[in-house]
């Protein structure tokens, strides 16, 4: 599809407004109904939203703050803003007004557009510590009726004011579009922060049209296509393949009614699109085995039987492999009786692609989605590429790589290991920031990812870890933390695992439980529980994680690298990792350094022969408030039986 000379994304939508005037562009489920725009209705949307702004004052240059849950009006604020010349800077919905005080400041917002009354609460209470912020619109007016609305607007007045804008300047649109470059910045997305303040990386359209145009010819998307926005705007995956994408395509974004309601609106869409973090797989999967522990036992063996089948043959399949018969045969009959239904549950039955990334993704999730005919390829991205470095080419899909170059990008490993690139999606800048744009960046192009990776056999990027993660053991072993939590991970009673080991003579692990998948385990055993935390101390509990913990130690014993960093002992965490006690990111990243610090005492007593130890945590609650957790924690060894090293 070719985009020639359509090198912005105002242009773009007025360029999709003629060309798929009447085809759906976006949808939003609102009290259980879905409601349409089309290309056409969205560009008018967005330009009477753009002449509002300019008629409140923004110009050229300014930045509009874009806080809240994937709904078409902020994803038209986005574009209004860059019609007019200026910056969209999207912050995470479920950051508490301190960060996102943060970015506000950090990034000089002038205008803000906010989902609801919650989001508007976290600006007004920064406001007056952000001396550039002059005016506040709201999406959704229910609770504000009686608020100061001196610098509070309502979306809908605003448009107004713009269509009075418009007809009294006729011309004015264009004009602004117009004058628009390729080489404008487009908008900065702050980085998750895993190791300090996030940092505002600066994308121009060229960055981010050109990565969206290259991945839409490698994967043949176009406008029959559909896609389900349920990931934070502010994350660089949502950008580049809810919206970007979108307008190069002229595909259907649809927005969920709310984060409870994602699955189910998921099933109703049922998109051909999907993007999804390895937590989202892993999710799906713990409800998968849930149903099915609570199934007839006549479903169970149904099932199990044919995931051996569909894990024997399916990936061969789906790549256009030779099988049997007789094996074609019962994964036919699989897909009937199992595959497809178990699909539809998912929201899956009509996806024809889907990508991961993020985190690397268990082996074994990935596989069991490609074993049902799902096609879910690895990719490998930063926010600093506007997401490609690599993608899985079809029919060269591996469990254990994240793919080739993706279109125009060039890696190479530096003597240390560490992978570089450069490519068109190559980020302008950090704002503010050119110390760190020089560490990151170098003057010709190439980018430092930080991560340890290699070429296999096949021309595939293996990424081992964070290159500043991977250790060693003190007697030599290769310490790769995350390759051990992952594979942690894909037991569905796991939610998430720290493990340590660096520079210690064995490998220990904190462990969180998945409390629905445990509870409901504990339910159908009448094991009685009132708490996430006497849920997670009950024997058990620890009984059951440590069953799974021996298995990933039997597949790790597998493996004459890893076989010494088999996990000795673990203890389960008396309450959840979580972005606002500062333990993981808003994108649910592991902040490794700050839990080794808050959990010090419990690693050190890993390392001892303590078989429990005393902790009592702050823990932060969505109003702001804290409070503290305490319990005296069991600690788990593992019999040397369980620690047999590869022949």
């Amino acid at each position: 599809m070719s985009t020639e000379g359509l090198d912005t994304f105002p242009r773009l939508l007025v360029d999709r407004a003629k060309k798929f005037g009447d085809r759906p562009a976006i949808r939003e489920k609102d009290y259980g109904i879905w409601q349409t725009w089309t290309w056409r209705q969205v560009e008018e949307q967005v330009r009477m939203l753009a002449c509002g702004l300019a008629a409140s004052g923004f110009k050229r240059g300014d930045k509009l703050g874009i806080i809240g849950d994937n709904r078409p009006r902020l994803y038209w604020g986005m574009a209004a803003a860059q019609a007019l010349g200026g910056v969209p800077v999207p912050a995470y919905q479920d950051a508490v007004a301190e960060e996102m005080h943060y970015v506000l400041e950090h990034a000089e917002v002038s205008f803000v557009l906010a989902e609801d009354q919650e989001q508007v609460d976290k600006v007004l209470e920064v406001q007056d510590r952000c001396p550039q912020l002059k005016h506040v619109i709201f999406d959704d007016a229910r609770g504000m009726r009686n608020y100061d609305h001196s610098h509070l607007h309502d979306f809908d007045d605003i448009q107004k004011i713009g269509r009075e804008f418009d007809a009294r300047n006729p011309g004015f649109y264009e004009d602004q579009v117009q004058q628009g470059k390729g080489s404008d910045v487009a908008i900065i997305l702050y980085t998750s922060g895993t190791t300090g303040r996030p940092k505002g990386v600066v994308l121009t359209h060229d960055n981010v049209l050109i990565t969206a145009r290259n991945g839409v010819e490698l994967e043949g998307l176009n406008e029959f296509d559909e896609i389900l926005a349920y990931l934070p705007m502010a994350w660089v995956g949502d950008h580049l393949f809810s919206y970007a994408q979108s307008y190069v395509a002229g595909f259907c974004v649809s927005c969920p009614e709310s984060g409870a309601t994602v699955m189910q609106d998921m099933r109703e869409i049922g998109p051909t699109y999907v993007f999804a973090p390895p937590r989202i797989f892993e999710n799906l999967l713990t409800t998968v085995m849930i149903r099915m522990e609570d199934a007839a036992k006549i479903k169970q063996k149904l099932f199990h039987y044919f995931m051996g089948v569909a894990r024997r043959v399916g990936s061969s399949m789906l790549d256009g492999k030779s099988v049997p018969f007789k094996d074609k045969f019962l994964y036919n009959l699989g897909r009937l009786s199992v595959y497809g239904p178990l699909k539809d549950t998912m929201g899956l039955s009509r996806t024809r692609l889907a990508y991961t990334a993020g985190e690397a993704i268990g082996p074994d999730i990935f596989q069991f989605y490609r074993s049902l005919g799902i096609n879910v390829k690895q990719l490998y991205g930063q926010t600093e590429a506007a997401v490609f470095v690599t993608i899985q080419p079809n029919g060269e899909v591996f469990p254990d790589t994240v793919g080739k170059p993706a279109p125009e990008v060039d890696i190479k490993i530096t003597d240390n290991g560490e992978l570089v690139y450069r490519g068109p999606g190559v980020f302008k800048e950090y704002f503010k920031n050119p110390e760190a744009t020089a560490e990151t960046k170098t003057e010709d192009g190439w980018v430092h990812t930080g991560d340890a990776g290699f070429f296999d056999d096949h021309g595939h990027i293996k990424i081992i870890d964070r290159a500043k993660d991977v250790g060693k053991l003190n007697d030599g072993t290769m310490f790769a933390p995350k390759y051990i939590e992952n594979k942690l991970k894909f037991f569905p009673h796991i939610k998430e695992a720290v493990a340590f080991g660096h520079g210690r003579d064995y490998c220990t692990a904190l462990i969180n439980i998945d409390l629905e998948a445990v509870g409901n385990w504990a339910e159908r055993d009448n094991i009685p529980y009132s708490s996430y935390q006497e849920l997670a101390a009950r024997p058990e509990t620890y009984q059951l994680i440590q069953e799974s913990v021996e298995q990933v130690n039997r597949d790790l014993a597998q493996d004459p690298k890893l076989a010494n960093s088999q996990i000795r002992r673990f203890l389960i965490l008396h309450k959840e990792l979580d972005a606002d006690d500062g333990e993981l990111t808003r994108t649910r990243k592991v902040r490794r350094g700050h839990i080794a610090d808050k959990y010090g005492v419990l690693i050190d007593a890993l390392y001892s022969d303590k078989t429990s130890c005393f902790i009592e945590t702050v823990v932060t609650f969505e109003d702001g408030r804290t409070g503290k957790i305490a319990g005296d924690l069991e600690i788990r060894d593992l019999s040397d039986m369980n620690l047999k090293k590869a022949s």
